[in-house]
């Protein structure tokens, strides 16, 4: 079984050492190292490639959303996935904008925090109602250029409605008979247009645009 490589960045060592025990009651999910702070969490992410980092917003020397930005910088293969207590509006556009996969407030239960580290291994994006809810109203705010259906071709309009349903890259390739890195061309083709820069954002966007 290939194992799901997890670091957790959390700057209280008893958080650490409970979402250890919990993600490796799970089989097929390793936890190959710790942070206490953001960057320590981007040097982590340099030595042991994780899959997915868990990352609180806010610790010492450098929080959660810078760390997220220079992980995904230099390292944008890994899936950051937020997991803290806070939900105010400037730490969640703050992580998104910078890449994360996700984000979740320390409430979750045990079953689907470990739900969440596969889905963002897989490249799907996880954003409970309420927090997407902030995220779109945000998009709502900023100025784009007016976009339609017709600015899209219809390859792109497949791959669009597929990203809305979570699909990954991966998926997108088998379920349109493309490769993988011909899916990853169009996606970027759709981000230049829609002034988008990351999976997140351009799911809510496009759902709010009516896709």
């Amino acid at each position: 079984m290939n194992q799901i490589k997890v670091l957790l960045a959390d700057d209280q060592t008893i958080i650490r050492e409970g979402l250890r025990a919990l993600l490796e009651g799970n089989p097929d999910i390793m936890v190959v190292a710790e942070a206490r702070n953001g960057m320590e969490a981007y040097e982590q992410t340099g030595i042991h490639h994780p899959q997915v980092v868990l990352m609180d917003i806010r610790m010492p020397q450098m929080g959660g959303v810078e760390a997220t930005r220079m992980i995904k910088q230099d390292f944008p293969e890994t899936a950051v996935l937020i997991l803290t207590t806070y939900d105010d509006d400037e730490s969640i556009i703050g992580a998104i904008t910078h890449g994360a996969s996700g984000y979740l407030l320390k409430d979750i239960s045990g079953a689907k925090l470990s739900e969440a580290v596969r889905d963002a291994a897989r490249g799907s994006v996880i954003l409970p109602g309420n927090i997407a809810a902030k995220i779109t109203r945000h998009i709502g705010m900023q100025r784009r250029a007016d976009i339609s259906l017709s600015d899209f071709t219809q390859r792109e309009q497949d791959i669009i409605r597929l990203l809305i349903l979570g699909k990954s890259n991966q998926e997108i390739a088998q379920t349109l008979f493309l490769s993988v890195g011909t899916v990853k061309n169009y996606i970027s083709q759709i981000y230049g247009k829609a002034g988008i820069t990351d999976r997140a954002n351009a799911i809510l966007y496009f759902k709010e645009l009516g896709f």
